[in-house]
């Protein structure tokens, strides 16, 4: 099972670590006060600025601090890696996306860390779904693009040893579908439509 760093501990960030952890992987945590953040057992807390240890990283950050934490780490720090970004790139106060048309976080994400394997993924799912198992009594499926076959067996590994359920979502450029799909849901939560604890439904 491929080791893994969460950068962030956010709803997002500290369901997917969970997931980690329960899939038996060596988990690291990354935040920028570590005092501030709840322990979680079988995994490390760390402050940001600490070297990453995970094959896996997880960018569970908000858009806008994704580039920051890149910068501050640099590229090299990224090469090899695996890199996950479960992020949705929405405006809060019109519930539209931020990136161009057409493009996508991880596209950026991409292009920012060349010699990294980027994946789009969990940004389909709210954190309560990762966190439980379940959407609407059915076992959460986590649908993830990207372009290395090898970065999305490494996902599928970690997603399903911890009782999940893995959807290839195709290559990197189908990311704008899925962020797509995730700021619908974000519009529906936001809106009273659906709660948080629900979402998109896949059943196989």
């Amino acid at each position: 099972m491929s080791n893994v760093t969460v950068i962030g501990f956010g709803s997002i960030g500290s369901a997917v670590a969970g997931i980690a952890v329960k899939a038996g992987s060596a988990t690291q945590v990354l935040v920028r006060d570590p005092e501030k953040v709840e322990e979680l057992a079988g995994a490390t807390i760390e402050k940001i600025g600490a070297p990453i240890t995970g094959e896996v990283v997880v960018l569970a950050l908000p858009y806008p601090a994704i580039a920051g934490v890149i910068e501050a780490y640099g590229p090299a720090a990224f090469a090899g890696k695996i890199v996950v970004d479960p992020s949705n790139p929405v405006d809060f106060e019109t519930l539209d996306s931020v990136v161009a048309p057409g493009s996508s976080t991880a596209a950026e994400i991409a292009a920012q860390l060349p010699g990294a394997k980027v994946v789009k993924a969990f940004n389909t799912n709210f954190a309560a779904t990762l966190a439980s198992g379940t959407a609407a009594g059915q076992t959460t499926v986590v649908s993830a693009a990207s372009d290395s076959a090898e970065a999305k067996d490494a996902l599928r590994g970690i997603v399903e040893g911890a009782g999940l359920k893995f959807s290839d979502a195709g290559e990197l450029k189908r990311a704008a579908r899925l962020e797509a799909i995730g700021i619908h849901g974000i519009y529906l939560a936001v809106t009273e439509q659906i709660s948080w604890t629900g979402g998109l439904l896949i059943t196989k």
